[in-house]
């Protein structure tokens, strides 16, 4: 891929759809905070999770946090980052979501045009002219084609 060419990079994902068709996606949420009602987590869409990528039928987007719903209960809880995810997976009820559906919230889109033009978004990059993935905070990137390929070959096992 040249960096003159964005089509290319929009073709890598188009290629990675096609290849997940039929496989299930998961809900994307976002916050809603209001004066009147509890802080909840509302439908967003939805996408297929590929590692640390959303990809959605018509966008990609950064993973962040990953949640399942779940109903608010009373109990007590050794350590205050307990309560914290409770208190997450119960604004997802709230908002909707089913017990145990698990919900992508925070992330972020993925600018693939700024990628192609020989910039980055996300854990996205142009390396060495190769699109890639930096697929951990800590971690090197990968060409995202290879990438992608094998998260999906995973995922696809699995369903």
């Amino acid at each position: 891929m040249s960096t003159e060419d964005p089509e290319s990079l929009h073709a890598v994902f188009a290629r990675a759809r096609d290849a997940l068709a039929g496989l299930p996606q998961e809900a994307l949420g976002r916050e809603k905070r209001s004066r009147w009602r509890a802080p909840r987590i509302v439908r967003a869409g939805s996408a297929w999770h590929v590692g640390v990528l959303l990809v959605a039928d018509d966008a990609v987007y950064a993973t962040a946090e990953v949640l399942r719903a779940a109903e608010e209960v009373r109990r007590g809880y050794t350590a205050e980052s307990a309560r914290a995810r409770a208190d997450r997976r119960a604004e997802a009820s709230r908002g909707g979501f089913a017990n145990g559906e698990t919900v992508h919230v925070g992330w972020t889109p993925i600018d693939l045009d700024a990628v192609a033009a020989g910039g980055s978004s996300g854990p996205v990059a142009l390396v060495d002219g190769i699109p890639s993935v930096r697929w951990s905070a800590a971690g090197g990137f990968l060409p995202l084609e290879a990438y992608l390929r094998e998260r999906i070959a995973l995922l696809a096992s699995g369903s």
